[in-house]
């Protein structure tokens, strides 16, 4: 009777065992989480590093979570890696509090921009300064994005900056840029807050107002950040994403690529974006990926 269940266990091992070597991303080494904010320039590239990855033969779980969300899923080692970290002004509070808690690596896109923007068909309005006088025109609003973001903190200190007397509207991304085209199409004043890398930027003619009391800030740099430990276990992977630049011109094409994907008639698909810009750029790519 012993011997019998011992043959059975036996059994059972090897099985186990050959399961596990017939199916290497099974693996956990091979399991990567990254997280991604609901921004087209952070889901941008985050389906980019996906595609990257998955041709290397990781199994990538995207995790959309808020801004804050992903910092804490960092720190906490439930998300490995998040690439949109802007430093030193934007993400500076996240950063103070986590800094011990999450390795952040190098810059792959430098001279970012953050501000308020009005079409450029808008001529009598050039800085911040100049919305006091133009309230009327604007109907006493500056339309924003998620509450609770950075650059929505910002501008609640730039509205305390300038004692301006108007109604920050807080939405989405989304709901912001429907605004911006909708009063677009009909040579309407708008003013929003807008960051740099946008793909609207190469849509539609747009400046920013001059920022003359430095509410914004400096501009910041972007950098990627990882959980504690995963640059020891994945090191190839942190060679990979320090290679990894982008220009204003690569970075706003991409940004291009994947919101057509994600915005096509057929439903929301960013990664065949992502995969159609890696195609067309494989020159660039590749010298990212050389081991």
């Amino acid at each position: 009777m012993n011997k019998m269940k011992s043959a059975v266990i036996l059994t059972l091992l090897t099985a186990l065992v050959l399961t596990s070597c017939s199916n290497p991303l099974g693996n956990t080494d091979k399991k990567i989480k990254i997280g991604m904010i609901n921004w087209i320039d952070n889901i941008s590239t985050a389906y980019l590093w996906k595609v990257l990855l998955e041709e290397k033969g990781y199994d990538v779980e995207m995790m959309e979570l808020d801004k804050a969300a992903n910092w804490t899923g960092v720190a906490r080692g439930d998300i490995d890696i998040q690439g949109n970290v802007w430093l030193p002004i934007t993400d500076k509070p996240f950063y103070d509090k986590y800094k011990n808690d999450v390795d952040l690596h190098d810059k792959w896109y430098k001279g970012t921009k953050l501000g308020l923007a009005v079409p450029s068909y808008v001529k009598d309005v050039n800085t911040i300064d100049d919305l006091s006088a133009q309230k009327d025109q604007f109907a006493g609003k500056i339309f924003g994005i998620d509450p609770g973001s950075s650059l929505m903190q910002l501008t609640d200190k730039m509205k305390q900056d300038y004692k301006l007397d108007y109604t920050i509207v807080e939405s989405s991304e989304a709901a912001m840029l429907v605004e911006l085209k909708k009063a677009y199409e009909n040579k309407e004043p708008i003013a929003v807050t807008l960051w740099s890398p946008h793909w609207i930027f190469s849509d539609l003619d747009l400046k920013y107002l001059e920022d003359t009391k430095g509410s914004y800030g400096k501009p910041d740099n972007i950098q990627y950040m990882t959980r504690k430990g995963f640059a020891k276990e994945h090191p190839e992977v942190i060679e990979w994403m320090d290679k990894w630049e982008l220009t204003d011109d690569q970075m706003s094409d991409l940004i291009k690529y994947v919101n057509e994907a994600a915005d096509s008639e057929d439903g929301y698909y960013p990664e065949r974006g992502a995969k159609k810009w890696v195609e067309d750029n494989r020159e660039l790519t590749d010298q990212w990926m050389k081991e």
